[in-house]
């Protein structure tokens, strides 16, 4: 599927942005790595803060190769998409499980929080895949959640866990 200039543009610029908020999220974890082993749940957090990102980035990346086929760029997108979906959701059952106390309403929010905006990844790469360059505007979707996303997962182990 040709990306006309504007979508290059566009692409290229989300990816430079979740590069670096990525290697953001990198530091956050290393400057605090001791905080963050000495509580069970904030490892899987700190996992959770980088599946994202790295699936955002991956999805980019396969949307500013030239001359894939759609539905080659359809396939590897929603696979990207469900691997940032299931993953983190893996993570929070385990973690679940030891933590009896947690709500339903604290559940769903965790869950819809790491796992929505990667649903937007899903919808693209399939709406790709049927040949609607409508997918295109959900993968920015996805993208544009994802940097705002990991700001907060930064914030998070960056400065309320010295809370």
């Amino acid at each position: 599927m040709p990306l006309t200039p504007d979508w290059s543009t566009f692409f290229a610029a989300e990816l430079a942005a979740l590069a670096s908020l990525t290697g953001f999220v990198v530091v956050a974890i290393s400057i605090n790595l001791a905080r963050i082993l000495a509580q069970p749940a904030l490892p899987r957090r700190a996992g959770e803060a980088l599946i994202g990102p790295v699936g955002a980035i991956t999805a980019t990346s396969l949307v500013l190769i030239p001359d894939q086929p759609a539905a080659l760029l359809g396939i590897e997108v929603l696979a990207a998409g469900l691997s940032m979906v299931v993953a983190p959701i893996v993570f929070q059952v385990r973690w679940w499980r030891e933590r009896e106390d947690a709500t339903a309403i604290e559940r769903i929010a965790r869950a819809s929080t790491s796992a929505g905006y990667s649903l937007a990844f899903v919808v693209g790469g399939a709406l790709i895949i049927a040949g609607s360059r409508a997918g295109l505007y959900w993968i920015a979707a996805g993208a544009i959640a994802c940097v705002i996303a990991v700001v907060f997962n930064a914030w998070v182990l960056m400065i309320e866990i010295l809370r």
